[in-house]
């Protein structure tokens, strides 16, 4: 299935159905009073998070939304039927923006929140609604209100505990792989991953926690540079990035492990402070390829360049060499810091008011 993590799509609520104007007309009772009701409620549009979804493509071939319009109210204080709500499923982690105003409507975060997008219009009164004692024949109704109408731009931001952070061909796909069951496309040129995966790492019974990959950085991605910035943003609920580093870079590229990771740095804080300034790790990939000699060199480097004061890890993605103990360390890490926040109890999430 192809990775969609944005969309825009159209969402109409019904409009409230007509109040009915009308009279009462039997056998043997002449002076009938007014008895038209009062015409039902449009139905509303909401969105509803899912966990069995990743990806926004469906909306790629579905765009518009609309919840049905209410009935007209009807003779003998018949009320108009209401038209029904819909649910528009969406992955969980998607935040809802409404287009022209670019305003935030809510982050739907937890399997089961709902987020109402589009609220259906009132009924419109019948005449019956309008009778009192010195008016006791209206004929007057009101039509019923007009449904919310909006387009909605929608972000998905992967829901994950871990970031994978680093150059192309750093080795963050052959890590993922490694350590847990996902099977990202690895080849030994870089940009081989397109778009972000996920995978769970177990690190004991009952002691997981969720890793995601996304494409590599390179220096200028803040201007579009390869990638550009756009798939960072799935970083942004993570607790730990792991920045991998590859102390031995293909001969005849002219990379330098050191100013790769300087750039990775300067490219983080360009796109997002607070991304910048989330718990960072050091890992050193690829350690298997070069003396050990080089990678205490590269590795004192990193940390003059860098003024590195945090955990250091040196490890082999391709042979696994290291990658235990690390994946030990992150889970005892994350089970230090606070739960990561998913959004409040599942549930209706704040939206726009009814007409």
């Amino acid at each position: 299935m192809k990775f969609v993590d944005e969309a825009t799509i159209r969402v109409q609520a019904g409009h409230g159905g007509a109040g009915a104007v009308g009279f009462r007309r039997e056998k043997f009772i002449p002076l009938g009073g007014p008895d038209g009701g009062n015409g039902g409620d449009g139905g509303s549009v909401w969105l509803v998070a899912r966990d069995g979804l990743n990806t926004l493509v469906d909306f790629r071939m579905r765009r518009r939304f609309r919840a049905p319009d209410g009935e007209r109210g009807g003779g003998n204080d018949c009320t108009g039927a209401g038209g029904a709500d819909i649910e528009v499923p969406v992955p969980c982690g998607t935040q809802v923006y409404e287009d022209d105003t670019g305003e935030l409507m809510g982050d739907l975060t937890a399997d089961g929140e709902r987020l109402l997008v589009a609220a259906g219009g009132r009924g419109g009164r019948g005449n019956a609604s309008y009778k009192s004692s010195t008016n006791r024949a209206p004929r007057q109704s009101t039509p019923g209100a007009p449904g919310e109408a909006r387009t909605l731009r929608l972000e998905l931001t992967l829901l994950a505990d871990v970031g994978l952070l680093g150059k192309p061909n750093a080795g963050k796909s052959t890590l993922i792989r490694a350590v847990s069951a996902a099977r990202p496309r690895v080849a030994d040129y870089p940009f081989t991953t397109l778009y972000p995966n996920l995978g769970v790492v177990s690190a004991g019974e009952f002691r997981s926690f969720v890793m995601a990959d996304i494409p590599g950085l390179i220096e200028g991605a803040a201007e579009g540079a390869g990638l550009g910035t756009r798939f960072l943003r799935h970083l942004e609920r993570t607790r730990l990035l792991l920045h991998l580093v590859d102390v031995a870079p293909a001969p005849g590229t002219g990379a330098d492990p050191v100013e790769d990771a300087v750039a990775i740095v300067h490219e983080l804080g360009r796109f997002s402070p607070a991304l910048a300034a989330k718990e960072r790790w050091l890992v050193l990939n690829k350690t298997d390829l070069v003396a050990p000699a080089e990678v205490e060199e590269a590795e004192r480097r990193l940390k003059a360049a860098l003024r590195w004061e945090g955990p250091v890890y040196r490890v082999s993605a391709l042979s696994g060499e290291g990658t235990r103990r690390l994946v030990g360390d992150v889970m005892t890490r994350l089970e230090e810091l606070a739960p990561a926040p998913r959004g409040a109890d599942a549930g209706e999430v704040s939206g726009p008011a009814a007409p």
